[in-house]
């Protein structure tokens, strides 16, 4: 029990010290210059269409363009992108050619807007994220301060839906958690990778050396694929605490939550049964344990049982409060954990019966 104890001590230690040494996406000054492509996929995004225009209306980078590309929407997306970006010639709408086979959706349509970008950056986000109107110019700080060609990051998520309440902020828990971003932010080790599509500000030169989004054409966790790109062509990435100035609005619903972590957890694990095992146990082991022991400690009034549990509180505490996330998000921990565990598992079975992952009217194996 000691030992257990003492363990989720030094979880919570190291989590410190990353949240610590993590650059943040802040203001500084920095010598890069050059015209800035924003580039944002859409596929039937018409209720993040006003909030997107609005944010990047007030960028305030003074050489920018903004390519938005309508992904064959069936909703009202595309007459939005065009009435609320009427007589500003800084955007340029685009219509997504069709979906080439062996590509996945999004990957293809981010292909596209880098053929049609005549940026010398690239700003790749998605249709549901919120940038501060200084976010370029903070990122070109990092890029410059890290002398690296990728700058990326997991935003804050305001969330709602309850499943997305359970799953959705452990993003920030993994990487502040299991990444050592010494390592992943110093070196260019492929192994030490993370990186969020949402938020992806390249240099156009190593990003055409790497063969942009071609190269991870078939990757359903494309925003770390084309890193790990990145790093075996020997440039460096960094990942930056990017929630002061980025917000990702990611899903409305239960069910949308549910879908789009079940097409990537298990890919991620590099469809291993094992890493699949391995990760549940630690999960229900270090995450959920601690609360069946404080809830015996209680019953039996056996205090020190519930010491396991504070340990899990305060490390996911500490996260929360560094990622701008929800202030109660900690006490759900040990429920995150069995979700986590029950999201794994109906990915392997799915991956097994080889039912496909069905992602905005799509479904990829």
């Amino acid at each position: 029990m000691i030992y257990f104890t003492i363990l989720l001590a030094l979880f919570v230690l190291f989590t410190f010290v990353n949240i610590l040494t993590m650059p943040r996406l802040s203001s500084g000054n920095h010598h890069l210059t050059g015209k800035v492509s924003v580039l944002v996929p859409l596929r039937n995004e018409e209720r993040n269409v006003k909030g997107l225009i609005n944010c990047l209306k007030e960028l305030t980078y003074p050489s920018i363009e903004f390519i938005l590309l309508d992904d064959h929407s069936t909703d009202k997306t595309l007459a939005l992108l065009h009435t609320l970006t009427k007589n500003d010639n800084r955007f340029s709408i685009k219509n997504g050619k069709e979906l080439k086979k062996g590509w996945v959706g999004k990957v293809h349509a981010c292909h596209q807007l880098g053929h049609y970008a005549s940026g010398d950056y690239f700003l790749f986000l998605d249709a549901d994220v919120r940038v501060k109107p200084a976010a370029i110019e903070q990122a070109m700080h990092v890029m410059e301060k890290f002398n690296s060609r990728l700058v990326t990051g997991f935003p804050q998520f305001p969330v709602r839906p309850f499943v997305g309440r359970l799953l959705v902020p452990l993003q920030h828990f993994f990487i502040f958690f299991h990444l050592p971003n010494l390592a992943a932010n110093r070196t260019t080790w492929e192994a030490f990778t993370a990186a969020h599509g949402a938020f992806m500000f390249f240099e156009k030169e190593a990003y055409v050396e790497i063969g942009g989004h071609e190269s991870v054409k078939s990757s359903l966790i494309e925003d770390i694929a084309i890193t790990r790109k990145l790093k075996k062509h020997g440039f460096k990435a960094t990942l930056a605490n990017v929630t002061p100035s980025v917000t990702c609005f990611m899903y409305e619903t239960n069910k949308e939550v549910w879908e789009g972590f079940l097409k990537n957890i298990y890919t991620g694990l590099g469809k291993s049964i094992t890493a699949a095992i391995g990760v549940s146990l630690f999960y229900l082991l270090f995450y959920a344990g601690p609360f069946v022991l404080a809830i015996t400690g209680f019953i039996m009034q056996q205090w020190f049982l519930m010491l396991p549990l504070l340990f899990v509180w305060l490390q996911a505490a500490i996260i929360d409060f560094a990622t701008k996330g929800s202030r109660i998000h900690f006490l759900l921990m040990p429920l995150s954990a069995i979700a986590l565990t029950a999201l794994i598992w109906s990915s392997v079975v799915q991956s097994i019966r080889k039912k496909g992952y069905v992602w905005k009217g799509r479904t990829y194996q």
